[in-house]
C-alpha cells in the first residue's frame, strides 16, 4: 500500500479585494466613520502589535500609576482599550477594579480571551467613547493610551469624549492621556513605506496632511504573497500639539494640566512606527461638576461655613483661647475656599447669635467646620448639627448620633470588635471608682474615654509601671472629674491613618494612606500623637514629627481601608472621616480612633493625605463639599441672604 505524501495545508483563503491603484487625494477616499470597520484582525497584524510588547506596556502603565497616583482599590477605566494590554498589566499588578471599553467588538472579545487565559479579573465592554454609559463620579482614573484619541472627523466629537470623561470621573479623579506629538508628526511623517508583517503579509502605506492641516490621512494596502490585495483602507487622526490639546482640556473643564514629557517606544518589528513614534504624555485633574438650577443657567451654590467663635474661651486650645496660629488657619481656609469656582461662601462664627442667625438663614448648604462645638464646648459639638437638623438645613459631615457615638472611645472599640476590626487590650475605669482593678500589662496608655483633640493625652500618658499609672490616673481624675478613663495596651509599632471621602451610596474613596515618622523625635520621649503635637508649637512633638506615605504592602493597605469603610458605614459617618491605626509589637495593626468630623485645617492629616494624591487644599475641601452635594441632592436656590457688618446672616 502506497501512502501519498500529505500536502502542506494552505492558509485559509481570505476574501481578496480590489486595489484603487494610485490615488492623488487620500482625503477624498477617507470614510467619515472609518473607525467603525478598521479595528479587526488585520488591524492587530498591521498596527495593533507595532508596540505591543511587555517593555512598552510596562513603561506606559508605570506612567498611568505614577501620573494618576492610583491605588490598588482605585476604579480605573481604559477608554478605547483596544486588545486590552494596559488593562491586563494593571490587573497583573494587583489593581482590582479595572475596566476596558472599546468600540470594536473584535478587540473587546480578544481582550476578554486574553484575560481569561491569564486568569485575570478585568471587565471589558463595548461602548462609544463619546457616551460610555457609566455612572457619574464613579471612576478614579480614565486612561486614554496608545494614541487612541482624535479619530473623529470633527473636533466637536473629541470635545464630547472629554466632556463624557469629566462626568464619569470623581472630583478627585485623574485623566491620563497618551497621544501622538502632532507638531513632530506634521513635520516628520513618512509619505510612503512598506514592511513585511509576517511570513505571508506585507503592507504598503501612504500618508498626507489634510486640507485644513489638522489631520494626518493614512492609507494601508495589505497584500498576501499568494492571494494578492486583501485590504485597501483609509484612516486619519487629528494632530494635537501640546498647546492645542491643553486648550481643549481646559475648555472641557479639566484642571491642573501636567506635561510628563514624551514617549518614544521600542518596537520588536523595528519598522514604521507611524503615529506611535513620538507621543505626548499628559495628565489632568477632573473638572468640578457644575450645579444647575433646573434647566436654567449654571449657578454657584450658596454655602454658609460654620466655625468656632474666636471671641470666646476655648479650653482645648493653648492658653484656653484662639491663638495667632488658629487665626492664620482660618485665613488659609478662606483663601482656599475662594479658589472653588462653583460656590459662593459666607462665614458664621458668632455663637452668641448663632441660633437666631441660622433660623433666619437661606442657603443651599452649610459647611459645618465647627468642630470646637457650640460656644467652643467640645461636649456640644453634636449640638450644632442637631440645631441644623431641627431647622431643616442640609450640612456637611456627621450627624448628631455619629458624633455622640464616636465621642465615646469605649463604644467605638465595641463596635469595631463586632466588625472583627482588631483593637487594643483595654480596661475602663468609671468616674470616681477608687477600687477599680487596674491592668498590669506595661507599657500602658491612659486617656479620657470621652473627648477628642487629644485632650488628656500627653507624654506622661504612657506609663511603664504601677506607680506611674496611678499618678496619671489621679491627674486625669482631677482634670476631667466627670469622665471615665481608658487604660490601654500601648502599641509600639508603626502608626497609620486612613482618610475616606464620599458616602457608601454615592462612592466612598480612600486618600493615600499616611504613616507617622517619629525618627526625628528624641528617643527619650514616647512616640505618640498627643496634645503637644496638636496645640503646642514649641513642643518637640510639634516640630520633630513628620508624615509620609506608607510603604505598607498593598494587601495590608486594602485591609485597613476595608476596616475603615465598614466602620464608616456602621457608625453613620458622612462625607469624610479619618481612622487612626497602630501596630503592636508583633505587627498586628489595631484601631486607635475614629474621627467622624476630622481636622479640616491646611496642615492636618486629611490635607496631608490629599497632597500625596496631588490635590491642593482647596480641592480637598471641594471634594468634601461635593460629597455632601451628591448625598443631599442639593441644587442652587435663589439665596437672598446677606451678611451684615457684625458678621450676622440676615434676610435681604
Amino acid at each position: 500500500m502506497v501512502i501519498a505524501p500529505t500536502k502542506p495545508k494552505r492558509p485559509r483563503r481570505l476574501a481578496t479585494r480590489s486595489c484603487l491603484g494610485p490615488v492623488a487625494d487620500l482625503e477624498a477616499h477617507l470614510p467619515e466613520e472609518w473607525w467603525r470597520k478598521l479595528f479587526n484582525a488585520l488591524y492587530v497584524k498591521t498596527d495593533g502589535d507595532v508596540v505591543e510588547n511587555l517593555e512598552n506596556t510596562r513603561r506606559e502603565v508605570d506612567f498611568v500609576v505614577s501620573a494618576a497616583a492610583v491605588q490598588p482599590h482605585s476604579y480605573i477605566l481604559d477608554l478605547c482599550c483596544g486588545q486590552g494590554r494596559h488593562c491586563l498589566e494593571l490587573a497583573r499588578r494587583g489593581f482590582k477594579h479595572v475596566m476596558g471599553l472599546d468600540r470594536s467588538r473584535y478587540l473587546v472579545r480578544l481582550a476578554k480571551k486574553r484575560a481569561q487565559n491569564e486568569g485575570l479579573q478585568v471587565l471589558f465592554k463595548e461602548g462609544d467613547a463619546r457616551n460610555p454609559r457609566l455612572p457619574e463620579s464613579s471612576v478614579d482614573c480614565v486612561a486614554i493610551m496608545g494614541n487612541s484619541f482624535g479619530y473623529f472627523s470633527n473636533k466637536q466629537d473629541d470635545e464630547k469624549v472629554l466632556t463624557a470623561v469629566g462626568k464619569i470621573l470623581r472630583p478627585s479623579g485623574q485623566l491620563v492621556l497618551d497621544i501622538t506629538d502632532g507638531a513632530h508628526m506634521h513635520e516628520n511623517f513618512e509619505r510612503r513605506s512598506w514592511e513585511w508583517i509576517d511570513e505571508h503579509h506585507f503592507v504598503c502605506r501612504e500618508r498626507s496632511i489634510s486640507q485644513d492641516g489638522e489631520r494626518l490621512i493614512s492609507r494601508e494596502v495589505i497584500v498576501h504573497d499568494e492571494m494578492g490585495v486583501i485590504a485597501d483602507q483609509f484612516y486619519a487622526e487629528r494632530l494635537y500639539t501640546r498647546e492645542s490639546i491643553g486648550k481643549l482640556l481646559e475648555k472641557a473643564g479639566f484642571r491642573n494640566i501636567r506635561h510628563h514629557g514624551h514617549a518614544e517606544p521600542h518596537s520588536d518589528r523595528d519598522q514604521d512606527l507611524g503615529m506611535m513614534a513620538r507621543r505626548i504624555l499628559l495628565s489632568a485633574d477632573a473638572p468640578y461638576l457644575p450645579v444647575r438650577k433646573g434647566r436654567g443657567k449654571l449657578q454657584a451654590l450658596d454655602v454658609t461655613v460654620l466655625l468656632g467663635d474666636h471671641r470666646l474661651p476655648d479650653q482645648v486650645k493653648r492658653g484656653g483661647a484662639f491663638n495667632p496660629e488658629d487665626i492664620e488657619t482660618i485665613r488659609k481656609l478662606k483663601d482656599a475656599l475662594a479658589e472653588l469656582p462653583n460656590y459662593k461662601f459666607r462665614f458664621l462664627d458668632n455663637h452668641g447669635t448663632l441660633e437666631r442667625d441660622l433660623a433666619e438663614l437661606r442657603t443651599d448648604l452649610v459647611f459645618n467646620l465647627c468642630d470646637e462645638g457650640w460656644n467652643n464646648d467640645p461636649f456640644k459639638e453634636l449640638h450644632v448639627p442637631a440645631l441644623l437638623e431641627v431647622l431643616g438645613i442640609g450640612y456637611t459631615g456627621a450627624g448628631p448620633a455619629a458624633l455622640a457615638a464616636c465621642y465615646d472611645k469605649g463604644l467605638v472599640r465595641a463596635v469595631a470588635q463586632s466588625l472583627d476590626v482588631p483593637v487594643p487590650l483595654e480596661s475602663y475605669v468609671r468616674p470616681g471608682d477608687q477600687g477599680a482593678t487596674l491592668p498590669s500589662v506595661f507599657p500602658a496608655l491612659l486617656k479620657p474615654n470621652q473627648g477628642d483633640s487629644s485632650e488628656g493625652i500627653t507624654k506622661d500618658a504612657v506609663v511603664h509601671n504601677e506607680k506611674a499609672l496611678l499618678d496619671y490616673l489621679d491627674r486625669l481624675r482631677a482634670d476631667f472629674p466627670k469622665r471615665g478613663v481608658l487604660v490601654q495596651e500601648f502599641l509600639t509599632g508603626k502608626e497609620y491613618t486612613v482618610g475616606l471621602i464620599g458616602n457608601p451610596d454615592q462612592g466612598l474613596r480612600a486618600l493615600p494612606l499616611l504613616e507617622v515618622d517619629y525618627s526625628r523625635l528624641d528617643p527619650g520621649l514616647p512616640r505618640i500623637l498627643g496634645y503637644e503635637s496638636k496645640w503646642l508649637p514649641d513642643s518637640p512633638y510639634w516640630t520633630q514629627i513628620r508624615y509620609r506615605e506608607t510603604a505598607l504592602a498593598d494587601q495590608q493597605q486594602q485591609q485597613l481601608i476595608d476596616n475603615s469603610t465598614r466602620l464608616f458605614e456602621r457608625l453613620g459617618c458622612r462625607d469624610y472621616a479619618r481612622f487612626d491605626f497602630r501596630a503592636d509589637a508583633k505587627g498586628e495593626i489595631k484601631l486607635l480612633e475614629v474621627n467622624p468630623n476630622p481636622g479640616w485645617c491646611w496642615d492636618g492629616k486629611m490635607n496631608l493625605m490629599a497632597g500625596l494624591q496631588g490635590l491642593r487644599y482647596s480641592e480637598m475641601l471641594g471634594q468634601i463639599l461635593q460629597a455632601a452635594v451628591e448625598r443631599l441632592g442639593v441644587t442652587a436656590k435663589a439665596a437672598q441672604t446677606v451678611v451684615n457688618g457684625n458678621g450676622h446672616a440676615v434676610a435681604a
